[in-house]
């Protein structure tokens, strides 16, 4: 067989498909539109068909070209996928950093939207502390992070709010005195969640345990050692029991930062991804947040 698929050609072509034309696609590889356009020109020669037609001012995928790009997403995925077997990180790697409160809910639905929606992007996970993730995203660490809090940065964009829940271990009873607080190490939005919720409401409260993961969180609350505020979309953390006497917190601003340069398509379809998860899941929103 003397005729070749590249590689590089192939990615155009499932550029121009996922971008909805040839200048988007060449703005996305950093190419021009005559550069795509030779691609695409490649692809027919290999093939000997004709891949693209012509529909007024607009260009479209003829039945061959339909054929190929199906093709094209499945060579291009097995090639990534071995290079990343062998640690090969792909240029299209989108990093995106979280606290582990989305691990177990939240990220595998993202992941799986993302592909759909960005099926040219390896999507890779950091999962780290609120500051960590602020100084890996101005680092240029991270291309996008999940963080607590409204902000008036270009860089952040408001995609929803948390509900926060309070938590203790069944037969949790409140003290006389101040209410015992399980929380996560200073700084953390929770934590100062909490304890302006008890304050506006004139209840005294202390910090009678704290943790830098939430496992620990969890596992101080089990033990009766004071109630926790978490945010776990309506699924009580096992173990633990939703309390409901003590007065119910404002819901938590959730924002996504992106770092100066990316893509503004990319972020724009984490975004959506993001919004249709939290909207479309009953009960409260899911946690993203641990350390502020």
């Amino acid at each position: 067989m003397d005729q070749v698929l590249d590689i590089v050609p192939l990615r155009s072509f499932v550029a121009v498909a996922d971008r909805g034309g040839f200048q988007r696609a060449a703005t996305q590889l950093h190419l021009s539109q005559a550069a795509v356009s030779q691609h695409t020109r490649r692809l027919e020669a290999a093939t000997g068909r004709r891949l693209v037609a012509r529909d007024g001012r607009r260009s479209r995928f003829t039945a061959d070209g339909e054929q190929l790009l199906d093709y094209a997403r499945r060579i291009l995925a097995l090639h990534d996928e071995a290079l990343r077997s062998f640690g090969v990180e792909s240029a299209d790697t989108l990093a995106i950093g979280s606290t582990e409160h989305a691990a177990a809910q939240l990220l595998p639905q993202l992941t799986s939207t993302l592909e759909k929606s960005l099926p040219e992007h390896h999507v890779r996970y950091r999962l780290d502390r609120g500051t960590a993730l602020r100084e890996a995203l101005a680092a240029g660490k991270l291309d996008l992070a999940l963080l607590p809090g409204a902000s008036d940065d270009p860089r952040a964009t408001p995609v929803g709010e948390l509900e926060l829940t309070w938590y203790s271990a069944p037969g949790w009873s409140r003290p006389e005195g101040p209410v015992p607080l399980v929380a996560f190490d200073s700084p953390c939005a929770l934590r100062t969640s909490a304890l302006e919720t008890l304050a506006g409401q004139g209840i005294p409260a202390e910090i009678g345990a704290e943790a830098n993961q939430l496992a620990g969180v969890h596992a101080a609350v089990a033990a009766g050692l004071g109630v926790a505020l978490l945010a776990t979309f309506g699924q009580a953390p096992e173990g633990l029991v939703a309390c409901d006497d003590l007065p119910a917190p404002a819901p938590l601003p959730l924002t996504v930062w992106r770092r100066q340069g990316l893509d503004h398509f990319v972020t724009g379809h984490a975004i959506k991804s993001l919004r249709r998860l939290l909207s479309a899941r009953p009960g409260p929103p899911l946690a993203i947040v641990r350390g502020a």
